[in-house]
């Protein structure tokens, strides 16, 4: 896995942020330019590369999402487009307040607004529980684990999609 190796890290899911600030550090110095100012071409281009791998790498590996999400994928774990069945009826439901919010019902705007509090909760709780699942792919290296991530993960995106377009029919809605 490029990220972690270009930072020194083992492949894991649970990662101390101290210890991945450290070792980006390290590497940062390692590579920085200018102490290339005065080598060879190829030499100041691999520093130049190290430096954007090393970016990319501590801005994903820092976020737990967006690490599990670049873990997946170099396990080529895709992401199912799939409504999570628990969801449909709460979808449904949001999506009529949606359309007579824009058709300008302003009595939908208060079934919105509650809505959006029911959304962010279930994100909150879904990154709570993130790491859990997190620990137990570390520990047992299971693949079931990280079926049960990527499954996590994408009830994650489903209810963020479900923020952003509450939250931006709220806003539209406001400013009319």
């Amino acid at each position: 896995m490029r990220f972690y190796e270009a930072l020194g890290l083992e492949p894991k899911l649970a990662l101390d942020s101290e210890e991945l600030k450290k070792h980006f550090y390290e590497r940062s110095r390692q590579w920085h330019p200018d102490r290339y100012s005065r080598s060879s071409a190829a030499e100041q281009q691999k520093s130049l590369e190290m430096t954007s791998v090393l970016n990319d790498a501590f801005r994903t590996l820092r976020d737990p999402v967006a690490r599990a999400e670049y873990f997946l994928e170099q396990k080529a774990i895709v992401p199912s487009k799939h409504v999570p069945p628990e969801l449909l009826e709460e979808v449904f439901e949001m999506n009529i307040a949606l359309e007579e919010l824009r058709a300008g019902d302003e009595t939908a705007r208060p079934q919105l607004v509650e809505a959006r509090k029911r959304f962010n909760r279930m994100r909150d709780e879904i990154d709570h529980g993130i790491s859990v699942l997190f620990l137990r792919y570390d520990e047992a290296e299971d693949a079931s684990h990280l079926l049960a991530i990527r499954s996590v993960l994408d009830r994650r995106q489903y209810v963020a999609n479900l923020i952003r377009d509450v939250e931006k029919e709220l806003n539209v809605h406001v400013s009319n």
